[in-house]
């Protein structure tokens, strides 16, 4: 087992490790700042449906030699508005809308994938290899990170009102679709800067595990974007050391550590009085 004395010595000396801890760095904080209007929306399952939708046009983009940042927004907006008509237009529930519009976009991705002959690259794109991160990567990251600052910053009063109260919103005379399509946006570009780090599969669990631990221990909501970017961030590091020292693949690993963090904060947070609801029950 490799000690943590080895692993930081490990980080001076290799660069594709200090390129992966960049990375996770990156991807833990706009994974918590995004996550946390997700859950607050109630959107986690929106969440899910993009994370696998954008499947599809990162397909199409390794078919046609063009970054897959750009496939994957196309495909990953085109299944947010596709799931707002079918909602719109018809008696079913959303819920069932998502289920039925990620589904298909997931199935068409591993068409595409299977004929584009990449068994190596869906399996790091379902997966996440973090230690294989490239410079391009990095930057593509660092781009996208800046992007969900520079959105959160600007439209923070618009985001909070709408995530609490969208009928008040409305009253206020914001556009609450432009709001939620611009949300999509910037999640659709959160999951594929992800992809290198976790995987398609495990992305939609930095979405939200690390904004529902903050939300645990805190009501107010700049505490909470800073708390989640935290926890997404100590679970990307350790998750990050575990990978490199047990040979884990890197998702995985990260999820893992976000879990407990969250399994931790279920019992301990003041907010959620794990401990005096068992005294109470116990009399």
């Amino acid at each position: 087992m490799t000690s943590i004395i080895e692993f930081i010595h490990a980080l001076g000396k290799y660069d594709f490790l200090q390129s992966a801890l960049l990375t996770a760095v990156m991807v833990g904080i706009m994974s918590g700042i995004i996550g946390s209007f997700i859950i607050l929306r109630g959107m986690s399952l929106m969440g899910d449906a993009i994370s696998h939708a954008v499947l599809p046009g990162v397909a199409v983009a390794y078919m046609l030699g063009i970054n897959i940042l750009i496939g994957a927004s196309v495909f990953g907006v085109l299944a947010a508005l596709l799931i707002g008509f079918v909602a719109s237009r018809s008696k079913i529930k959303t819920d069932t809308s998502i289920g039925v519009v990620f589904s298909a976009f997931y199935a068409l991705g591993f068409i595409l994938i299977s004929m584009a002959e990449s068994s190596t690259n869906l399996h790091h794109i379902l997966f996440g290899n973090i230690l294989a991160v490239s410079d391009s990567d990095i930057m593509t990251t660092a781009v996208v990170l800046g992007l969900v600052i520079l959105f959160v910053v600007t439209f923070y009063k618009e985001l909070l009102v709408t995530s609490f109260d969208e009928t008040y919103a409305k009253t206020y005379g914001l556009n609450v679709q432009i709001i939620h399509y611009a949300l999509m946006l910037v999640l659709t570009l959160v999951t594929v800067s992800a992809l290198q780090t976790v995987g398609i599969i495990l992305v939609v669990a930095m979405l939200i595990t690390p904004a529902a631990t903050a939300f645990l221990w805190t009501d107010k909501l700049n505490v909470m974007l800073v708390l989640s970017a935290v926890v997404g961030v100590i679970s990307s590091i350790t998750g990050l050391y575990f990978s490199y020292t047990f040979n884990w693949a890197s998702g995985p690993a990260i999820v893992i550590v976000a879990a407990m963090l969250f399994a931790v904060s279920f019992v301990a947070s003041p907010k959620q009085n794990f401990f005096k609801l068992k005294r109470s029950v116990a009399r």
